[in-house]
Parts: C-alpha cells; sequence; structure tokens
C-alpha cells in the first residue's frame, strides 16, 4: 500500500470520529472508528451487512437517511445515545464509475452539552417570564379594562333611557356609541384570551381546541378535526398543558408541514388522558438540526409538558406526517 494511502487508513482508523461507506443495496462497505455508540454493533457485526438487517427498531429510521443521501442530499443530524451526543453528517458520494454510495461521519458534542443546556435554561426562564407578563396583562385587560367598560356601557344605557323623551337625536348618537364601545370590548376579550387562553379552566378542553381552530381556519384552507372525549374528566393543570402543546403543535404544522389536514385527538388512557396532534405534510427527521424554525416550538412544547409532569413524544414521516403525543407517563 502507497505510504499516502496507509496515513490515511491510520487517520480514519484512530480518528475518534466514526466514519463510514453503504452500498446502493444499504449494506454497510467500510466503517472506521467505533460505530458502537451511533448504532449499538461494533465494525466487525455491521460490515458487508444491509442496514435493515442489523440494526433493530433503529432500522427504518437510518434506512432513510442513507436512501435520501443515495438520491444527493446531505444530513445534518444530532443523535443522543445514552448519556452522549453525537453531531452526524449523512452525505452522498459518487466514484468515477458512476457508483453510488452514502457516507457518514459521526463526532461526539458532549461536552458542548453543558453550554447548550445552559442556553435552554435561559430561553425556558424567558418563557417562564414572558408567560407570567402574559397572564398579568390578560389579567389587568379582564378585570380592569374589561369591566370598566362594561361599567361604561351601563351607564350610557342609563343616559339613552334618561334622554329619550328629551332629545331622540342625542339617543340615537349614544347607540352609536355604545355600538363602538362594544366593538371595543370584543377586542379586548380576544386579545386577552390570546394572552392567556383561561377558556381551557372557565370552559374545558374542548372548547379551548374549537376556539383554537376557529383561529386557525382563518389562515389554513385544509381540514381541520378535534375529537375529545365526552366522559373523559381532565385536571384543569394538565387541560392547560394540553392546550399549549396542542397550539405550538397546530402552529408548526401550519407554518411548516405544507399538510391538508390537521387533527387533534384527546382519549382516556389506562394512566389518565393522551393527546394527539397528528398532520398529513412531508414530515421531517426529528434528529435533524437544521429545522431551526422548530426549535423554539419544540422547546416550548417540552416546557409545557414538563411543568404538567406529562411525556411528550414527537414521530414523523416524510410519507406520512407528523404525530405530536403528550400524556399522563405510565409511572402515573
Amino acid at each position: 500500500m502507497p505510504e499516502n494511502e496507509r496515513l490515511s487508513e491510520l487517520l480514519l482508523e484512530q480518528s475518534p470520529a466514526c466514519f463510514w461507506m453503504v452500498r446502493e443495496d444499504l449494506a454497510f462497505l467500510r466503517i472506521y472508528g467505533s460505530p458502537d455508540a451511533i448504532f449499538g454493533k461494533p465494525s466487525e457485526e455491521l460490515t458487508g451487512r444491509c442496514a435493515l438487517d442489523v440494526l433493530g427498531s433503529e432500522a427504518p429510521a437510518w434506512c432513510s437517511r442513507f436512501a435520501r443521501a443515495l438520491a444527493g442530499e446531505t444530513l445534518y443530524l444530532r443523535e443522543r445515545t445514552g448519556d452522549g451526543t453525537w453531531y452526524v453528517t449523512v452525505y452522498p458520494v459518487r466514484a468515477k464509475d458512476g457508483a453510488r454510495y452514502a457516507a457518514g461521519m459521526a463526532r461526539e458534542i458532549t461536552p458542548w452539552n453543558t453550554a447548550a443546556q445552559e442556553l435552554r435554561n435561559t430561553v425556558l426562564g424567558a418563557l417562564k417570564a414572558q408567560e407570567f407578563e402574559r397572564n398579568t396583562l390578560s389579567r389587568f385587560l379582564h378585570d380592569v379594562v374589561g369591566q370598566n367598560l362594561t361599567a361604561l356601557g351601563l351607564q350610557l344605557d342609563l343616559a339613552r333611557m334618561d334622554l329619550e323623551g328629551v332629545s331622540p337625536e342625542t339617543c340615537v348618537r349614544l347607540t352609536d356609541i355604545q355600538k363602538v364601545l362594544e366593538s371595543i370590548m370584543e377586542q379586548v376579550r380576544e386579545y386577552s384570551y390570546h394572552l392567556n387562553p383561561s377558556a381551557v379552566e372557565r370552559a374545558g378542553l374542548r372548547s379551548a381546541l374549537d376556539r383554537l381552530m376557529t383561529h386557525i381556519r382563518e389562515r389554513f384552507p385544509g381540514g381541520l378535526r378535534v375529537n375529545v372525549d365526552p366522559n373523559l374528566k381532565i385536571d384543569p393543570r394538565i387541560a392547560s398543558a394540553f392546550y399549549h402543546v396542542a397550539q405550538e403543535a397546530v402552529e408548526n404544522a401550519v407554518q411548516h408541514s405544507s399538510c391538508s389536514s390537521i387533527e387533534i385527538a384527546v382519549k382516556s388512557t389506562r394512566t389518565g388522558a393522551s393527546m394527539e396532534v397528528r398532520d398529513n405534510g412531508k414530515g421531517f427527521d426529528p434528529a435533524d438540526i437544521l429545522e431551526g424554525s422548530r426549535g423554539l416550538g419544540l422547546l416550548s412544547m417540552e416546557h409545557y409538558a414538563a411543568q404538567a409532569g406529562l411525556d411528550l413524544s414527537i414521530t414523523s414521516d416524510k410519507k406520512t406526517g407528523t404525530t405530536v403525543r403528550v400524556a399522563v407517563p405510565e409511572a402515573a
């Protein structure tokens, strides 16, 4: 072997990163470094074998990624395995004879997690502060502005009745003022609701979800459906978390999935209750870190689920769409 090739082999074999190459039949052709953390198996159990046969439950996800790379796409992923986190790149390789391969590189970035966690905590703190300010403003609009506007409307009613026999023209003007006031009151109620959808506690989860869908219909032409078990009784704290998760999941679907239908289903489970938000859009790889626009939405969902002690999971497929599921954990 020429000196340059021997050095290249040593460089790859002794690198702390892991490199691999997959043929068009999805069989591992070459592996350098230890693949245990990424694929859960040593290189001798992978080389020459099809990924679909040796990767177990992870096989569908990896085969999909390899197929995308074989088709010419480059993927940037973040994989968590145990206590470790790995930055993974899967990319296409073309030989001079026209043969196509899917290559990959993974390197551990666990030491960076401290900084990432600090940033995450900062964002969560900002979300909590924002939530507190929104609730405070919502209460002010409802309890102070709303009630004062209602009192003003009643005073105008009394004034109009006093002037009915004295000045009909003034009564007409007072009626016009009351119509403007009613419009302002409705806008204040709507804005207060958007800041703090307390209708979840007042009117129930079903009513709040129906109202959410009514607002979404203003800018989403596809099908919308809400199914809530009418016999299900949900703790207000959990119902509020369900609503917030649904709000973020629906917003993500409308903005990013190019879907034609969205469904929210809330049902009883052995441990309490669960909610699924499903869309039939283009889906995504949950490990794909290029979907930056999804980051804050996912973080918000994790925040609301964690506050209520709920389990959150996201499954997505390029063909069938995305499902966001939040539920009372089995341990409960």
